[in-house]
């Protein structure tokens, strides 16, 4: 090395040049002391259409990486500064024995969950919300869940008994319901452009009603359906139009924009929100790294959610009012 510290070779890292992780938060091997813990679940044996998406755990952390170079927007803040998270890594899954893939991920799900952090889930495809949310739900209790998609994913597998899982990306909210994981009652599906018969209780805010209000109107509606009790926020990219999102399995025309989607997350303040995901970004049909760019977007304000109830102030200029 010449002489030359290494410490100031890391200095000089640069955006592009990222570490693997998650904003370039430290690799952790327990979550334990830890506010947020990120995990890759790198899993698309359960999609119906376009396989990918078990690579995006790595796109969507390398996405993140010009999202750590300057302060929040609009917030203006540094929500590491108020928040310690790590990542984990990813799940080790055993592709051979497709049967075992549902209990490693809850199992470690729950070991985070344990140690008091709370999970914002990288995924992989829709499936892995469901062992995500059995495990925050043994912690937390029946869930409101939130989740932004073009698909309920409440269809009927035919080849399935009411109540048992299949390993299908489009039937995990179903058995979510029918086990007591989730209360229809307080759950909500948001950006929905696809026929489902029966959405099993569950209100629907489709992406007509979506288009037809503005960001804090879907967002009163989320509150007042959530109510006060635990919620497990999930976002599906392809509650995008495909114009913002190309990159996913499943993509269906007249979704929401970037821009609408994340003032309505903006707007979730008050929500008790236990634990989160976003999902379905398929590097292989990404144009210019766009997807994972939004998906990273995303979890990143999921983390300055957190840091806003952890005493961080926004300093918005343009909009001082904003929530």
């Amino acid at each position: 090395m010449s002489g030359i510290a290494s410490s100031s070779i890391i200095a000089s890292e640069q955006t592009f040049t990222t570490a693997r992780t998650f904003l370039r938060v430290p690799h952790a091997g327990t979550a334990e002391g830890a506010d947020v813990a990120f995990l890759g679940i790198p899993f698309d044996l359960a999609t119906s259409n376009r396989p990918g998406a078990r690579l995006g755990p790595g796109a969507i952390r390398s996405a993140s990486g010009q999202l750590a170079e300057l302060p929040s927007y609009p917030g203006g803040f540094d929500p590491l500064q108020y928040v310690k998270a790590v990542d984990l890594g990813d799940v080790h899954l055993h592709y051979g024995d497709s049967r075992s893939i549902p209990g490693a991920i809850e199992a470690a799900a729950a070991e985070v969950i344990a140690s008091g952090a709370t999970l914002f889930g990288l995924g992989g495809d829709h499936f892995i919300s469901f062992p995500l949310l059995k495990a925050t739900a043994a912690r937390h209790g029946k869930l409101a869940l939130i989740q932004f998609d073009a698909h309920t994913d409440t269809w009927q597998d035919a080849q399935v008994a009411p109540g048992q899982l299949a390993m299908d990306h489009g039937t995990m909210f179903r058995t979510a319901v029918e086990q007591g994981i989730i209360d229809p009652a307080r759950s909500i599906q948001v950006g929905i452009r696809t026929w489902v018969d029966d959405p099993m209780g569950i209100s629907i805010l489709d992406n007509v009603a979506c288009d037809d209000s503005t960001p804090e109107g879907i967002a009163a509606i989320i509150r007042q359906v959530a109510g006060e009790g635990p919620c497990y926020l999930t976002v599906d990219i392809d509650c995008l139009d495909p114009a913002y999102a190309p990159g996913t399995g499943t993509p269906v025309v007249g979704g929401l924009t970037p821009l609408k989607l994340l003032r309505v997350l903006r707007a979730l303040s008050g929500l008790d929100i236990v634990g989160c995901d976003v999902v379905e970004v398929s590097p292989p049909f990404d144009v210019a790294g766009i997807t994972a760019l939004n998906a990273a977007t995303i979890m990143y304000e999921q983390l300055c959610r957190v840091a806003r109830r952890k005493g961080a102030i926004d300093r918005s200029y343009f909009h001082p009012s904003q929530p």
